[in-house]
């Protein structure tokens, strides 16, 4: 590489320029989705009399998290369109104007009809994003640069830059002028996000314009015809009551998993792999199924945690009632802080940090912990949790999201064999969708009644879980052929 093309390489906090931009996209992207998420839940179950629907709560954590598995899902679409017709850019693009519509028609569409048809267009344009937005600052990097750990927490802070900002505005817009202003904003934010990508796009590599195993044309009719199929049975089992509400969630989990063994059997049955890669696949199951377990509680801060703020937590400041959705910022801003930490000290210990196992070990018990910082809190009674308290447990979950979340995006990038870039990434996001869908079908069982069984199985079986992994680290690093 000439000096002068490395110098400008270097122009983003020492990474390269192009993540600015990919940045700022999934900077307002965040802001979008979490700032409807923030105030999702409450709109499905709070009353009409306070600008609700008046939904059933169990039916209400269905919905939120089939919605949000479904967003994971969808990057599997997203990642399929990438690899195989249009390219990660182009996908991006249109994914993000996807999003756009999504929440402008649950800004501006009332009752039910709004919420549905602005959830699918968020669930597939956020899918969409994330699959190629994280593949295409994998191929920021060569292989084995030092920087790309760091520029994949670097990346991760402009998500919760946005994610932190979301709620803020959304929850206040929704406490002082209706549910309907707050989809407002995150419509709004999400614009601001498409066209500064759109102003810039083009100083993207050419590798992220690249269809990496592009589909034959003469199979592209039968392509066409079974996405058609698969819309219209989906409407049909919607309209005639056989996709219900209050199962949304198990349906998603079911899917999930169906949909994992089937993109894991065809990437290690492919003649496009060699053995190495296919070693690093087979190692990337145990990832897998950890990751999954610990997104399902992970992702309850927009299930359980919003319900248990809403009716458990003395949310009262100086008088003044700080909103639901404001809680949703807590994990954000922490991560603001903490993972320029986590990044500094990954790159302080080079070659001498945790293999990737290791990290998902840790996250994944650390999550379990969370979960058990829960019980001292038990039979407070309404209002009775205090802020800080809930603070210091939110601060567990950041502490373990950091400990896997940007260290599996990056490791699905380094582990995915050349042919299947971003559907490797797609599988990342899988087990999140696994997790997130699950979530909702967990918060089914949760009550104030039973909270001590609750937080204390599930935090039991995610540190169980992250010990076993760590037993079985050796195994899985000789997998992996020397990516750690």
């Amino acid at each position: 590489m000439p000096v002068e093309e490395k110098a400008r390489e270097k122009t983003f906090f020492g990474q390269p320029r192009a993540l600015a931009n990919l940045f700022g996209v999934e900077l307002w992207e965040r802001f979008s989705f979490y700032g409807m998420q923030g105030i999702l839940l409450i709109y499905l179950y709070y009353e009409a009399s306070r600008g609700g629907l008046g939904i059933d709560q169990d039916t209400a954590t269905s919905i939120v998290g089939a919605y949000g598995g479904s967003v994971y899902l969808a990057t599997v679409i997203g990642a399929w369109l990438a690899d195989r017709v249009l390219g990660p850019e182009k996908v991006l693009f249109y994914s993000a104007i996807l999003v756009m519509c999504g929440h402008l028609g649950l800004a501006l569409l009332p009752g039910v009809a709004g919420v549905a048809i602005g959830l699918i267009f968020i669930a597939l344009g956020s899918g969409g994003v994330k699959a190629t937005a994280t593949a295409i600052v994998g191929t920021l990097y060569a292989e084995g640069d030092p920087r790309r750990d760091a520029g994949f927490s670097l990346f991760y802070l402009g998500i919760n830059v946005g994610a932190f900002l979301g709620p803020l505005l959304t929850g206040l817009l929704q406490k002082d002028l209706g549910f309907h202003y707050g989809f407002g904003a995150a419509a709004a934010g999400m614009a601001v996000g498409l066209i500064q990508y759109a102003m810039s796009r083009r100083s993207l590599p050419a590798r992220a314009r690249e269809v990496a195993n592009p589909l034959p044309a003469g199979r592209r009719p039968l392509v066409a015809v079974i996405a058609a199929a698969a819309i219209v049975l989906i409407a049909v089992l919607a309209l005639t009551g056989l996709l219900p509400a209050e199962h949304l969630s198990t349906i998603v989990v079911v899917l999930s998993i169906l949909v994992a063994v089937a993109y894991f059997a065809v990437i290690l049955s492919s003649h496009r792999i060699d053995t190495t890669e296919r070693r690093r696949v087979i190692a990337f199951i145990p990832m897998f199924i950890a990751s999954a377990a610990f997104w399902s509680l992970y992702q309850q801060q927009f299930t359980v945690v919003t319900i248990y703020s809403d009716q458990r937590l003395d949310r009262t400041i100086l008088g003044w009632t700080m909103p639901v959705s404001w809680v949703q910022s807590i994990n954000p801003i922490m991560i603001i802080i903490l993972s320029g930490v986590f990044a500094a000290l990954w790159l302080r210990l080079g070659d001498r940090q945790p293999s990737s196992p290791v990290k998902f070990a840790l996250g994944t018990a650390t999550m379990g912990v969370a979960f058990l910082l829960f019980l001292p809190f038990a039979g407070t009674g309404p209002n009775g949790v205090p802020l800080l308290g809930l603070a210091g447990i939110i601060l567990v979950f950041t502490i373990a999201e950091l400990l896997l979340s940007p260290v599996g995006l990056s490791l699905s990038t380094k582990l995915a064999p050349d042919a299947f870039r971003t559907q490797m990434v797609a599988l990342f996001f899988l087990s999140v969708a696994l997790g997130t869908a699950l979530s909702g079908t967990l918060a089914t069982y949760y009550s104030e009644d039973h909270e001590v069984a609750y937080f204390g199985i599930l935090g039991a079986i995610a540190i169980v879980l992250g010990f076993l992994l760590w037993l079985i680290r050796k195994p899985l690093e000789r997998l992996m052929g020397g990516v750690r």
